[in-house]
């Protein structure tokens, strides 16, 4: 004889339902402050979404409009106007800091990098290429080598070659990675790892024989290992 689901008695029982009817409203009359508050709870985390994300498409608005002027004034070298604004619009450090959970903000951290490592202040410049964050195939792997450049005019040899070989792992490809890889080389040789030099020469060799730097890696890998061979 099969078993009777009690759990479905109300399905066949119209007073099994009013009876399940009058325990929730039991329920709900005993705990009813907890069951508002959780309610509550969820109604403000859904509305709070919500406005973060509004909020945060208005402030990307603004930071594209302060930020434009900065961006032009970099790429004519007007450095100082660029990063600090110009009486007009407010300067690419201004815009990283005030927009910064913003995309634009973010991007303004990445110029105001740039701004910063042409100016000769590495680690200011350091810092905001730190800051910026991007899963875009160029503009990341290009932060992550200019933070190696930045510590390569500190002298901070070990440093340099972190950032370039995460600058040639970031997505590798044809167009960019050999030029991270021969930063890489330059770095090992600064740091006198002459056998780590040696083996990114023969990366590009091996792995990208068709790129405008096969010839300078071949030739500064001869160099290298005639150099390692008198010593």
């Amino acid at each position: 004889m099969s078993k009777k689901n009690p759990g479905l008695d109300f399905l066949e029982d119209p007073d099994a339902l009013e009876g399940r009817l009058e325990d929730v409203g039991d329920y709900f009359q005993q705990n009813k402050n907890i069951v508002l508050g959780i309610l509550g709870g969820i109604v403000l985390l859904v509305v709070g979404f919500f406005g973060y994300r509004y909020y945060v498409s208005t402030q990307d608005e603004t930071a594209q409009v302060e930020m434009f002027p900065s961006v032009y004034q970099l790429e004519a070298d007007s450095l100082k106007k660029s990063l600090n604004g110009d009486g007009k619009s407010p300067g690419l450090l201004a815009v990283a800091d005030n927009y910064g959970a913003t995309p634009s903000g973010n991007l303004a951290e990445f110029y105001a990098g740039v701004g910063l490592l042409k100016e000769g202040k590495y680690d200011e410049a350091i810092d905001h290429l730190k800051s910026f964050s991007s899963s875009d195939l160029l503009v990341q792997g290009r932060a992550y080598a200019l933070i190696g450049d930045a510590y390569m005019e500190k002298k901070s040899f070990d440093e340099a070659a972190d950032y370039y070989r995460k600058a040639a792992d970031y997505k590798s490809n044809k167009f960019f990675t050999p030029g991270y890889l021969m930063k890489l080389a330059v770095a090992y040789e600064q740091a006198k790892q002459n056998d780590k030099a040696i083996e990114t020469y023969n990366e590009i060799i091996e792995k990208y024989s068709q790129s405008a730097e096969v010839g300078n890696a071949k030739k500064y890998k001869s160099v290298l290992e005639a150099a390692v061979g008198e010593s």
